[in-house]
């Protein structure tokens, strides 16, 4: 029988780790949460505008549930053009008139909205969702179009631009309600977006819409026109018919939508199993207290699960073979589940031999797989919880057959039609990323704790490695290595690497959703499986696959 190895806890040391990791997430959050700065949404308020937040702060349900995505997009990405806090759009799932929906809201303050590389990925993926769960989707349109000194980045490939107004087209004929509000500029192919839309309203005095403005217009054909006659709401809502609502004011456009979003139909479920929700195990503030201040360190995965799911109650598969992954049935807010999680415990096997935490071996990816096509045969949600370093490596490994064995894993993670929902809680290396399922495998969210580490491997395996190639160069041509140099070249690599491990670098560039405190796991999980619930399940096909 296989047996864990006892391992040490340190829960006072581990709980002012993740509250220090916690803080520092937050003050960059509050900071990110400004835009572009007190002073533009003071110039907005003169203009009797409503910032982005404020906007759908007004239009959202009080009182429910909400998560914004993508708020890292773009962190330290650009700071050579006065930066872009949330890629200058806001993106958030909630609640309007009880109706789940996601909200896309350009941010005005930051470079009038502009386009930046990282807007059309962080609007692309909002689209992504919106078709993925058939959630309907409400477009706050008040932007200046593609940010033009870098308009060779967003205009012209397949994930650019010109991809919004496709997927606008493809959700309109998915009968998936789009509804755009302009209510602040909308200017050139940016035009596109509110009226391929299922329905466009526009503020009067602050929101117009054309294809070209006042100077442009005069540039190309000598014309002088002002940008109310070009393209305001009057001329749109009673001359061209481009729009349909003429509001008169912020508040008056954003009810507007709440009472167009209080008719709509309901879409066919999927029909996850749901009973009524119970809480986890102890109190949430236990993740703080039960995953390592160094991550390198193991822990009892299996009472950390215990405080995620309902009543902490878990049906174990496989539960004495192939025990450095975790899979188990529970339930989180009441929705059936089915989960994968990397166990981070020193184990013995059945043969009594040691297999490492957090590593992926023959045997574990086996369960893995057969538990993956359960859940697909049964209509059960899947959750995986990253904390893995990677397939087991080495002569032993390889003659048994671990890519094999790794291979059917993945095979099972990409073919899977049940919704897939990641959270990254640790270190998340190699392979191992993809057969857990990582960005490229279609979670329909993913999110990262504070203590999140994404990369090919850690920072010190990948300085080792690219030290000793350049070492071994050196010696083909004949050449001593000095071994300060050999120093300085490791630290220069680990510092670089350990940079673009961290959950802000993955953030920034949307490979995970968001980055969340552990206490709000739940709630992402939750909402995001009401979200996935929409949308029937395809039937699963595996595939060829080696047995």
């Amino acid at each position: 029988m296989s047996t864990a190895i006892k391992i040490n806890l340190e829960p006072e040391k581990n709980t002012d780790a993740m509250k220090l990791a916690t803080g520092k997430m937050n003050r960059l959050l509050e900071k990110i949460y400004e835009g572009g700065g007190p002073k533009r949404i003071e110039q907005l308020h003169a203009k009797g505008k409503m910032s982005a937040r404020e906007r759908i702060e007004y239009l959202l349900d009080a009182g429910m549930p909400q998560i914004e995505l993508g708020a890292f997009a773009g962190h330290d990405m650009y700071e050579e053009h006065g930066g872009c806090p949330a890629g200058g759009v806001v993106v958030v799932i909630g609640y309007i008139r009880g109706r789940q929906c996601i909200v896309v809201a350009n941010d005005a303050t930051v470079k009038a909205g502009a386009w930046f590389p990282i807007t059309g990925k962080k609007n692309l993926r909002a689209q992504e969702i919106a078709m993925e769960n058939r959630l309907p989707i409400v477009y706050l349109v008040d932007s200046a179009g593609v940010y033009l000194p870098m308009q060779d980045e967003i205009f012209p490939d397949k994930e650019h631009f010109g991809r919004i107004f496709r997927n606008n087209a493809r959700l309109s004929s998915a009968g998936i309600p789009q509804i755009a509000a302009i209510m602040g500029s909308c200017v050139a192919g940016g035009a596109y977006l509110p009226i391929m839309s299922d329905e466009a309203l526009i503020v009067e005095k602050t929101g117009s819409v054309f294809l070209a403005g006042p100077y442009l217009v005069k540039a190309a054909i000598g014309e002088e026109a002002d940008q109310e006659t070009l393209g305001g709401a009057r001329t749109h809502s009673e001359i061209s018919g481009v729009t349909d609502y003429k509001m008169p004011d912020d508040k008056t456009c954003l009810n507007t939508i709440k009472d167009l979003m209080d008719k709509m139909g309901r879409f066919e479920t999927a029909g996850f199993d749901r009973a009524p929700a119970q809480p986890p195990a102890g109190q949430a503030e236990d993740l703080y207290a039960l995953y390592p201040e160094n991550g390198a360190k193991p822990y009892n995965t299996l009472e950390l699960l215990r405080r995620l799911v309902d009543g902490g109650q878990m049906t174990q598969y496989k539960e004495h073979y192939g025990k450095t992954i975790l899979c188990a049935y529970g339930r989180i807010d009441g929705w059936a589940v089915g989960i994968v999680a990397n166990n981070r415990q020193v184990v013995k096997n059945a043969k009594g031999e040691i297999q490492f935490g957090g590593v992926i071996y023959s045997d574990s990816a086996d369960k893995a797989t057969r538990f993956i096509l359960n859940c697909n045969q049964k209509k059960i949600p899947l959750v995986f919880l990253h904390d893995v370093t990677g397939f087991m490596v080495g002569t032993r490994s390889e003659q048994g057959g671990i890519i094999k064995d790794g291979a059917k894993m993945v095979n099972a993670v990409a073919n899977s039609t049940v919704p897939k929902f990641t959270v990254v809680i640790g270190n998340s290396y190699g392979a191992g990323n993809y057969a857990m399922c990582g960005k490229a495998y279609d979670p329909r969210l993913i999110v990262a704790w504070p203590t999140a580490k994404i990369a090919v491997m850690g920072g010190e395996q990948s300085a080792k490695v690219l030290t000793q190639i350049q070492v071994e160069t050196l010696r083909n041509k004949g050449e001593a290595p000095d071994p300060d140099a050999e120093r300085a070249l490791f630290e220069k690599i680990k510092n670089r690497y350990d940079a673009q491990t961290t959950p802000y670098y993955a953030a920034a560039r949307l490979w995970v959703d968001a980055i969340i405190d552990p206490r709000d796991t739940r709630r992402w999980i939750s909402m995001g499986i009401e979200a996935a619930n929409n949308a029937p399940v395809e039937k699963f096909n595996l595939g060829v696959i080696q047995v």
